[in-house]
């Protein structure tokens, strides 16, 4: 009879078990099988707040990081339709490469529309230990400056792919590159330079990367530190350049990959008076702390140009609803680039005409001022 109670008082006690463990693992089976990559989660927020979702900047614009690789025959009459629904004065192609094909490029500027486009001329580095190194290549700048190029584009394979004959990395600040630099400062033409990588391409490719969607879908990015130079080191000997050659212009590409350090973008503005930066691909390094990035574009607002680079039209107004508006917790066009949130800086008019073209005037030589405001 004991055990026939025994039985009676476990027998219910163990259906409940049994049933608790049958419903957590139904619970987990079904959470795995709702589990998504966070490439597919995009979740709409509820936030109330104002928006303003701008298509056309407030002031007529300068990009000067553009991309268009097909120049030569390109239809500039579409692209010059875009740009005037933006509000963009004047686009710099930076990739107007060099010989025929910048030739080419240029002469279909002239002929269709010789007042929108500027075209920087690209060296290939890679030749420094050729004969005719450096007598060509600043012939090649001299000859470019008197057909219509209007500065040199510097890619970031100098400092980490671009090597000599004997199969060493070319430094950024290598002496055999000296004349070079000169030479643009000689001819009044600005350096736009892209050295390194988001120093983020150098960490581990763990949970704790705020760039692993990038290097998951991009794993070429990966800067291996085994194999290449540190961040550090590649940026020292960008800022070196700028300071053995302080009469020339350098346009330090990408906010010189110190978005996320505005404290130590400013510390190397200070330093370098001849090193100005652009915004293109890092609008989300400002976007993320609004109140910092107003206090930097304004203290520092001689020094910023506008610029964009990869090409499409509608992820301008990111741009614009970032610098012009007090929007809050909005979307970035790239998720790779940014998980988090937009905000608006807000920026003053004063702010916002050099942003958007007067520091450009300054420093690209030849533009039409014609095509913005005199104020």
């Amino acid at each position: 009879m004991a055990f026939s109670k025994k039985k009676w008082v476990l027998l219910p006690i163990g259906v409940l078990i049994f049933l608790g463990l049958t419903y957590w693992v139904i619970g987990l089976i079904q959470y795995r099988l709702n589990v998504m990559d966070v490439e597919d989660y995009e979740p709409i927020s509820t936030l109330v707040v104002p928006e303003h979702h701008l298509t056309k900047s407030k002031y007529p614009f300068i990009d000067v990081h553009n991309h268009q690789w097909i120049m030569p025959i390109q239809d500039l009459d579409d692209l010059v339709e875009e740009m005037d629904s933006l509000n963009m004065g004047v686009m710099v192609n930076l990739s107007g490469f060099r010989g025929k094909i910048l030739e080419w490029s240029l002469d279909n500027v002239e002929d269709n529309h010789p007042n929108r486009f500027v075209v920087f001329l690209n060296i290939n580095f890679e030749n420094l230990d050729d004969p005719g190194w450096p007598e060509e290549p600043l012939a090649m700048l001299e000859e470019g400056v008197k057909q219509g190029v209007k500065g040199l584009k510097v890619y970031k394979g100098l400092g980490l792919t671009d090597v000599d004959n004997d199969g060493n990395r070319i430094a950024v600040d290598d002496p055999r590159l000296d004349p070079i630099w000169a030479k643009c400062g000689d001819l009044g033409i600005p350096v736009l330079i892209h050295s390194g990588e988001p120093a983020s391409f150098w960490k581990p490719k763990d949970k704790n990367n705020e760039r692993w969607l990038e290097l998951k879908q991009y794993p070429s990015r990966y800067r291996d530190p085994a194999t290449l130079p540190s961040f550090e080191s590649i940026m020292a000997e960008q800022h070196h350049v700028f300071e053995k050659h302080p009469g020339t212009k350098f346009i330090n590409a990408h906010l010189g990959w110190y978005g996320g350090d505005l404290q130590k973008l400013g510390d190397l503005m200070d330093q370098f008076p001849n090193m100005y930066t652009e915004i293109g691909a890092v609008l989300a390094e400002l976007g993320r702390q609004p109140r910092a990035a107003r206090k930097f574009m304004i203290e520092y607002q001689d020094r910023v140009l506008f610029g964009k680079d990869t090409y499409k039209m509608e992820e301008y107004y990111t741009y614009f609803r970032v610098l012009e508006t007090e929007d809050e917790y909005f979307d970035y066009y790239r998720k790779r680039h940014a998980h988090w949130k937009m905000y608006g800086l807000g920026l003053p008019d004063s702010v916002l005409r050099k942003v958007y073209y007067a520091n450009a005037l300054h420093v690209i030589p030849g533009i039409d001022r014609s095509l913005f405001p005199t104020e």
